[in-house]
């Protein structure tokens, strides 16, 4: 059977709501939606004066600031051409990492960074060696350090990518969404083929040659036609790593969504095809299946880490990070403690005033017990391995493992011919993509009354 197995209708999921269910991604467990106000600035600084000097973190830094705003984006972030406002929102994140690494104990080393947004390459090269120099004086490297940067092919240039090479940026992520100039109009993202592949020959001149693209399907006007053409295309760039990821059309959260109509946006039974055509391309071309929405050349650290069981997750989707603490920096940002999430306040100007008044910007978040932690590590394994180790959570978390017993039941039930269980665990066999989210859903004991704010599994 096929990784990804075909979503061909199946009326028993239908009957159980398979098609039309929605669910969190789960790159966070307890989600953010759970996260609240009761968590602050003292939680966050108390988690970061704790940490362990031997352990290496990751770090995050939101650069939420674009020149243009795409309509299927539902990230935190801002629109400006302003030059002031890039280097005054700057200079606050310059601000938060002091303050940060004057709060780390002494000997914490950085394993990993990435620079997300909005769009970092909107900094020009001086700005991100400041940036970069400053982390860097936060905290030193590690020696397996690697350094990820999210980049804007039609807001990019040579001495940018020359500046990310110069202070070590290893893995460059492309966003490409679909290459259709119809689909292009109708999400507000014009970008050639000649611009992205223009970006791409930059960053290999420069000796970057770790690659990951990012393409959406289920988006307005696509048909059969129109992403096998994309996805092709994107196979003639050869990148590394493919994230083949659903529109989430949520314009109740993402209000610039609104400009998208839902009469163009495909049924969930045309999402589930268009999806199956381009996994068959990229399969076809020797890319791997990872997870619900990756692929990668059998070579690439993320295959290698999902064929060892060493897979990841984390708030940008599948990795190869498997460090304990990630620190958000900037607007927005999200950190992941040994103890629990805080996330920073997600208004710029909100942002700004708590960093300048000398404190973290923290403005909710969630302390997690050791239920919440061993849940997150089974719906990790779910989401990234489609199986769950009974041993591994028993061995590693002290606490009941009765509290799986009802799930587990209610799985028997509706879904005993996709799972096959045994003493130790369970195993999806069938529909992963579709069923890993909905299963997961089933551990998650936290409120029920939020699924109309997540996302279609199909």
């Amino acid at each position: 059977m096929r990784y990804f197995a075909p979503m061909s209708f199946d009326p028993e999921l239908a009957h159980l709501g398979v098609y039309d269910a929605r669910a969190p991604r789960y790159t966070s467990y307890p989600t953010a939606v759970h996260f609240h106000t009761d968590v602050g600035a003292e939680f966050s600084t108390e988690q970061i004066r704790t940490l362990p000097a031997d352990r290496p973190i990751s770090i995050y830094v939101h650069i939420p600031l674009c020149e243009r705003l795409c309509w299927f984006c539902a990230c935190r972030t801002q629109g400006t051409k302003n030059k002031s406002a890039i280097a005054h929102y700057l200079d606050v994140l310059l601000r938060e990492i002091k303050m940060v690494g004057a709060t780390l104990p002494s000997g914490v080393s950085v394993g990993k960074i990435h620079w997300g947004g909005g769009t970092p390459t909107i900094l020009s090269p001086d700005q991100i060696r400041t940036l970069s120099t400053a982390l860097h004086q936060m905290t030193p490297r590690h020696e397996n350090f690697e350094f990820s940067v999210e980049i804007d092919p039609t807001l990019v240039s040579a001495a940018k990518i020359d500046a990310l090479a110069d202070v070590g940026m290893t893995r460059a992520s492309i966003g490409v969404q679909d290459f259709d100039p119809r689909v292009q109009a109708a999400i507000g993202r014009k970008q050639s083929v000649e611009t992205t592949l223009a970006c791409v020959d930059m960053l290999r001149r420069a000796d970057i040659h770790s690659l990951n693209m990012d393409i959406l399907y289920g988006l307005p006007h696509q048909t059969v036609q129109t992403v096998t053409k994309t996805i092709e295309t994107v196979l003639g760039l050869s990148p590394d790593r493919i994230a083949l990821y659903g529109y989430a059309h949520v314009p109740w959260m993402a209000k610039r969504q609104k400009l998208i109509s839902d009469d163009a946006l495909p049924s969930g039974q045309n999402r589930r095809e268009l999806f199956d055509v381009m996994a068959s391309k990229l399969e076809s071309a020797q890319y791997a299946p990872i997870g619900i929405d990756h692929f990668a050349k059998p070579d690439d650290a993320m295959q290698i880490a999902a064929k060892a069981g060493k897979l990841r997750r984390n708030f940008q989707g599948y990795t190869t990070d498997d460090l304990d603490t990630l620190i958000g920096l900037g607007a927005s940002a999200i950190s992941k403690f040994p103890n629990g999430f805080s996330q920073n306040a997600p208004k710029s100007a909100d942002y700004a005033d708590a960093i300048t008044q000398g404190k973290l910007a923290t403005y909710r978040g969630i302390a997690t017990t050791q239920r919440d932690r061993m849940i997150a590590r089974l719906i990790e394994m779910i989401m990234c391995d489609f199986r769950a180790d009974f041993s591994e959570l028993s061995q590693t978390y002290a606490c009941e493992m009765t509290i799986l017993a009802k799930p587990i039941l209610q799985l028997q039930r509706d879904f005993g011919r996709y799972i096959q269980f045994s003493v130790d665990g369970f195993e999806i066999t069938h529909h992963q993509r579709a069923l890993a989210r909905i299963i997961a859903r089933r551990f998650d004991v936290y409120s029920d009354d939020t699924q109309n704010r997540f996302s279609s599994v199909s």
